[in-house]
């Protein structure tokens, strides 16, 4: 399944809607994906939520749209 992670780029800065960024992960839980994120990055997630069907669709029209791969070995 795809999840769509919203954070914040530091987890320093207190949250602003402004500088919320997105990136897009496979992963077969959404705790499997927070998990991924958590250990690879210094973000601060702010919400997860499953992409399927149109909504998935849709997203994926994004020219920026890029599933993210952590190297977990």
């Amino acid at each position: 399944m795809i999840w769509k992670v919203l954070y914040q780029p530091s987890k320093k800065q207190s949250p602003r809607r402004e500088t919320t960024l997105s990136l897009y992960v496979e992963a077969d839980t959404e705790v499997e994906a927070h998990a991924l994120v958590e250990d690879n990055t210094d973000y601060e997630i702010e919400f997860i939520e499953p992409l399927q069907g149109e909504h998935l669709a849709y997203e994926q029209k994004d020219p920026d749209f890029k599933i993210t791969e952590f190297n977990t070995k």
